[in-house]
């Protein structure tokens, strides 16, 4: 394989202190989606959305070769638990969609049959497999607005039930009321009780 995709995996890599198939199939399909939206990665500006459909090493490897990151705004975890990705171009909206290849674990194993395990196989094979045979492609449609999700930078509204800060463009409004999705039936957690605070401030002021 390329100089970048060494660098690359060797990035995804720190972050688990081990290299496993899934990071190199995640930074593998970040350089073919890189190539396929003609977009130069991994990129400096915000080019390029990711949606991956599952969490874990898989998304670290495709961050590493995209430069995609939560923290940048430019990926997103749609959890459907299927090691596959949507890229998105943020100018034309062209989507493309990759996952791995049906038959990519056969030919793994075949192409390694020394190997140690499966997974061993596959750790070795995934790197010098043709792209043809470790990742299938197509072109998508999103079924969301990717203008809505990306949202704009500065928007910002208070809910009128808990007042809490509702930042790009989530908020709903229900019966004339702005609402965050909390207040509006729309949460993930329900509240048990309130926890004090006071003791881990002074806490944080003694060590200062």
């Amino acid at each position: 394989m390329t100089d970048l995709f060494e660098t690359l995996l060797a990035k995804s890599a720190q972050q688990h202190n081990h290299v496993c198939p899934r990071q190199v199939i995640g930074v593998r399909m970040g350089l073919l989606a890189g190539d396929l939206l003609e977009i130069a990665v991994p990129q400096t500006r915000k080019m390029m959305l990711t949606l991956v459909e599952t969490d874990g090493c898989f998304a670290d490897g495709v961050a590493a070769a995209t430069g995609c990151t939560l923290g940048h705004r430019t990926m997103r975890l749609i959890d459907i638990g299927r090691v596959a990705a949507t890229f998105v171009d943020l100018k034309s909206h062209r989507a493309v969609r990759i996952a791995p290849h049906a038959q990519a674990r056969e030919i793994a194993i075949a192409l390694v049959p020394e190997a140690r395990s499966r997974w061993h196989a596959y750790l070795e094979a995934y790197q010098r497999m043709p792209c043809e045979q470790l990742l299938q492609a197509e072109e998508v449609e999103v079924s969301f607005s990717i203008s809505a999700l990306m949202s704009r930078p500065g928007v910002r509204v208070n809910c009128e039930s808990c007042g809490e800060e509702i930042i790009n463009e989530r908020e709903v409004v229900r019966d004339g009321r702005v609402l965050c999705k909390q207040c509006a039936g729309e949460g993930y957690y329900a509240v048990v009780r309130a926890v004090g605070t006071g003791q881990h401030e002074r806490a944080s002021k003694s060590l200062t």
